[in-house]
């Protein structure tokens, strides 16, 4: 079979070719072409060294510990700016369950095949040929479906015990299963996850919450005991029964909630402040014999903290840690508009912030839905909304001209007192009328005019001014009411 491949890659392994040393696809991008994804980056395999690599390609450089060139291709597609050349090699000894103790370069593609991961990556594809090379039967796996260990999976998660992370990884992204030997071993290794860096476990946490499936990822990772070393906090909500308003217990709650995000294609700090949003809900439960339910006061408060923790202890950056820790502490918001006010409203956006306050109600939603509610948005809830976008904007004023009262009595000379409000009136009935003439020119050379008209001409065209004001106000009100279907 053979596959599209772009111009940069091609070049990259027909020049290898023609210098006399094999060239394959390999890895990731083969497994994604036979699936029929776009490859997220290309990376090609073979038998020469990194120095003859180089040698082949002049504008190369080369960092690492395992071989891999980086060849630069001019591309401006950023997925094909650099081609990643390897030669085939053997690894030995993993001490730290991270990294090989020694690497030596090898001269076969099924001696390199055998070191990697699972049997869809072990894949090669000679594109000259078209001809796939496929020793562990990785395209079957890839037809029914299923993540499995090459040769004997203990072995490959003892080698990086990240890898059983990336198989829950792959879940999320592929929509596959995993194999049951796979998983066992998964399951019998998960105490080996810890002696990972916790910026490799954070990078594959930020894979999963940004594929399609989240939810399906972490609840695997639960079941084979690794989710305890993405934030063991999460395990604390499993078997936690909330009140009645909620159909699940708390850990498939947040699971939900993350997943809703997800399905809706919001962006990542939302998906992320869903997985923690009610995170501290197992220490501040209590029961309440006046109410019959279980009550969770201040669980926002403490899990804003506990959030903190968990993001720094995997060494999130410390905008997106500020950020989702807001999320957190404000998610209970009060949204009965018919009990709150504009001010109140206010008060909200300020503690969160302007820049996050759509991403606080978009997990207000996320927050519904994972509870078992069918419905987004009620009534209440959009009117919430109308009121946040009303208080947002910036009410029809005098305040938008390009004027103001002090300016009109220092440069025209005029006293302090009503004329300056009827002069200031007039112009923005005009301006509404002409957003074009809001500019300082225009507005000094009419306020010249307006203030030879006396008191009552002046007055009179003042008030018109108002009464425009009052109606456009009402009119912008009216049409943002109408946007979120609360009229």
């Amino acid at each position: 079979m053979e596959y599209r491949i772009p111009n940069e890659v091609g070049t990259v392994s027909r020049a290898l070719r023609s210098a006399g040393y094999e060239a394959y696809l390999v890895g990731g991008c083969v497994r994604d072409l036979i699936i029929g994804r776009e490859p997220r980056d290309w990376d090609i395999t073979t038998n020469a060294t990194p120095d003859q690599i180089q040698s082949v390609f002049p504008d190369s450089f080369y960092e690492n510990d395992y071989g891999t060139v980086g060849v630069k291709t001019g591309s401006e597609n950023s997925c094909l700016a650099i081609i990643e050349v390897t030669p085939y090699r053997t690894e030995s000894g993993y001490s730290d369950k991270r990294r090989p103790d020694s690497v030596a370069f090898g001269t076969s593609l099924l001696e390199d095949l055998a070191r990697r991961d699972f049997t869809i990556n072990a894949i090669a594809y000679d594109e000259d040929k078209g001809q796939i090379v496929d020793p562990y039967e990785g395209e079957k796996d890839i037809k029914d479906k299923l993540i499995r260990a090459v040769r004997n999976p203990s072995e490959r998660f003892n080698e990086d015990a990240l890898r059983m992370l990336r198989a829950v990884r792959l879940v999320a992204e592929l929509e596959f299963g995993i194999d049951g030997a796979t998983a066992e071993a998964i399951s019998e290794n998960s105490k080996h996850l810890s002696q990972v860096s916790r910026e490799r476990v954070r990078d594959e946490l930020i894979r999963i919450l940004n594929s399609n499936q989240p939810m399906n990822a972490l609840v695997f990772a639960q079941k084979l005991g690794i989710l305890e070393d993405i934030s063991s906090d999460l395990i604390r909500g499993v078997g936690i029964e909330q009140n009645q308003a909620h159909s699940y217990d708390v850990f498939e709650h947040l699971m939900r909630t993350m997943q809703h995000a997800a399905d809706k294609g919001w962006n990542f700090d939302i998906r992320l402040a869903g997985l923690f949003h009610d995170i501290s809900k197992p220490e501040t439960r209590r029961w309440s014999d006046e109410k019959g339910d279980w009550t969770f006061h201040g669980h926002e408060v403490v899990g804003s903290r506990v959030t903190k923790k968990a993001l720094e202890y995997l060494h999130f950056p410390r905008e997106t840690i500020d950020k989702v820790v807001k999320l957190v502490r404000w998610h209970m918001f009060f949204s009965d508009p018919d009990q709150i006010t504009l001010s109140a409203v206010r008060r909200m956006i300020k503690n969160v912030g302007e820049e996050n306050i759509w991403d606080l109600l978009n997990l207000r939603i996320c927050d519904r839905i994972g509870t078992g509610r069918p419905k987004e948005q009620p009534f209440r809830f959009r009117k919430y909304k109308a009121m946040v976008e009303q208080a947002l904007r910036d009410p029809i004023s005098v305040g938008m001209l390009k004027t103001n009262g002090g300016h009109i009595i220092e440069m025209f000379h005029v006293e302090p007192g009503p004329r300056i409000g009827w002069t200031l009136n007039a112009l923005l009935e005009e301006i509404l009328d002409e957003p074009s003439k809001n500019t300082n020119e225009y507005l000094d050379k009419r306020t010249s005019e307006l203030l030879k008209i006396n008191d009552e001409g002046l007055k009179n065209l003042g008030e018109a001014g108002k009464k425009r004001r009052e109606a456009a106000e009402d009119e912008e009100i009216k049409s943002i009411m109408e946007k979120h279907h609360v009229c």
